[in-house]
């Protein structure tokens, strides 16, 4: 078990990565990626069972899936800075040849990335897929999935949440960035929502709802909680209240910064807010 202090560092030195990682191209997303630091620092780090080395099988471990593939600058730093692969290899993003493009690919072969993402709306498909696996092979490890809240306007979720909840995909552990942004604006004037736990619970998921998703104590302490809600018959959800472009002041609390890259002298002031910890690639 890793210590908080510990997680901390690598939460800080994850935006660090984030931002230097969509400067160096003038491109990305770098909104979403800084408000789910948090969630995926300690996923990877702290509550998911995971083996030496990677292979695609993925039996006798935990699983994750990014939905929202956008957000791949957050996902590629966490599995570097998690032994994945080399930590140099962040400079090569979104550059042609790179194994780190703007959404993750498989056809590459980037360790820790199992799924082709970021065509909003497939990744619960795919997540409730690996957990059917898992019961079949008679593996005991559970499924995690990342998915943006304005993604769920996506209709091809709803189909799967409705099969997940029906199919009793109680290994499933499905987690949504509640932010309330998405590339357009505010979620609640693009299409509003209602109320997700309403609508998942009806659908007959157990929700867990985090208030707290930029506090890591907040968030390990709601992925256990989801965790002891598994093997009941039902999927569990967390919901997870995170802010767009959590670290970075001026990025903060707007969906402008969904997916635009900091010019030089705002990469200057956001990485003063987020000193090195564990050194910059």
């Amino acid at each position: 078990m890793a210590k908080l202090e510990e997680l901390q560092d690598i939460v800080i030195q994850t935006r660090r990565d984030i931002l230097r990682m969509v400067h160096n191209v003038n491109s990305g997303h770098p909104g979403g990626s800084l408000g789910c630091t948090e969630f995926l620092v300690a996923l990877y780090n702290e509550v998911m069972e995971l083996k030496d080395g990677f292979d695609m099988d993925g039996k006798g471990e935990d699983l994750f899936f990014l939905s929202n593939g956008h957000i791949s600058p957050v996902f590629y730093s966490v599995l570097a800075r998690k032994g994945y692969f080399p930590v140099e290899e962040l400079g090569t993003f979104r550059l042609i040849d790179s194994r780190l493009q703007g959404h993750p690919t498989t056809h590459e072969g980037l360790p820790g990335v199992r799924v082709a993402s970021g065509s909003l709306g497939q990744g619960m498909s795919v997540a409730i897929g690996a957990a059917l696996a898992k019961k079949l092979n008679g593996d005991q490890h559970l499924v995690f999935s990342l998915h943006g809240d304005g993604e769920l306007q996506e209709g091809q979720n709803w189909e799967a949440i409705m099969y997940a909840a029906g199919k009793k995909v109680d290994n499933l552990i499905a987690t949504v960035d509640r932010n309330g942004q998405q590339i357009d604006g505010p979620t609640n004037e693009v299409l509003p929502l209602g109320d997700l736990k309403q609508k998942f619970e009806a659908f007959g998921w157990d929700v867990v709802e985090v208030a707290k998703g930029n506090d890591l104590e907040a968030v390990i302490a709601g992925l256990n909680e989801a965790k002891s809600r598994t093997g009941k018959g039902k999927p569990v959800c967390i919901m997870l209240d995170t802010v767009m472009g959590h670290g970075v002041d001026f990025m903060m609390y707007t969906h402008a910064w969904h997916g635009k890259a900091p010019n030089d002298e705002q990469l200057e002031t956001a990485l003063s807010q987020n000193p090195v910890t564990l050194g910059d690639y």
